[in-house]
């Protein structure tokens, strides 16, 4: 095959690509403004369940746990 011909090829099946992608977000816009979107169970549940014990445990900042306990500076000196 031709050099140019695979090129061609290659930019047909990526413009085709970004069109479906094109589609799927314009779907995804919709859904969010009509408030259709359900949040996954690892997603959702770990960022309601943090939320929640902060303010349950009536702790001033609203930092995860998983985040509390990071090292002030990383591979600095």
């Amino acid at each position: 095959m031709n050099k140019n011909t695979i090129i061609a090829i290659v930019l047909g099946v990526l413009v085709l690509v970004s069109i479906v992608q094109a589609f799927q977000l314009n779907g995804l816009k919709v859904k969010l403004s009509s408030g259709a979107v359900v949040s996954g169970k690892s997603t959702g549940s770990v960022g309601t369940s943090s939320q929640n014990t902060a303010s349950a445990a009536g702790a001033p900042s609203s930092v995860p746990k998983s985040l509390e306990n990071l090292p002030q500076m990383v591979g600095g000196c």
